[in-house]
């Protein structure tokens, strides 16, 4: 498959996610149900996948070889290279998407979904914008 093709196929359902999970913005956490804050938390964690997946893509388009293809080499990379902004708010998507995926626990919910709202959505935003530049 072309690259060039992939990266921006990638980045269509990365967009539809992120648009998803950015409806977190009119809800206030402590008032969310269950079942929406599983929705949340799962469209943060869809958000993350293809967010690490576009970046590889468009690292392999431009020519940047990764070595050990991890989420969070991939991060790195596009930390480094300016893709990025805030490697710091990215490494700590790692760390809840890692979390919920093996704990049950509407408390941690609760935490998660602060820092969805508060510290990753900004983050995801300006990785959005980077590729909408891109386009």
């Amino acid at each position: 498959m072309n690259k060039d093709i992939r990266w921006k196929q990638r980045f269509e359902n990365f967009e539809k996610a992120f648009k998803l999970l950015a409806e977190i913005k009119n809800y206030h956490i402590n008032e969310l149900k269950p079942l929406d804050q599983e929705g949340f938390i799962h469209r943060f964690e869809m958000t993350f996948e293809l967010s690490w997946k576009v970046a590889k893509d468009y690292l392999d388009y431009s020519g940047h070889i990764i070595i050990q293809v991890s989420p969070r080499q991939v991060i790195k990379e596009a930390f480094s290279v300016g893709i990025i902004k805030n490697g710091k708010a990215f490494i700590e998507m790692i760390e809840a998407r890692n979390l919920m995926s093996h704990t049950y626990d509407f408390e941690r919910f609760a935490e998660i979904l602060k820092k969805i709202k508060d510290n990753f959505l900004p983050a995801i935003q300006d990785f959005y914008d980077f590729f909408k530049e891109q386009l």
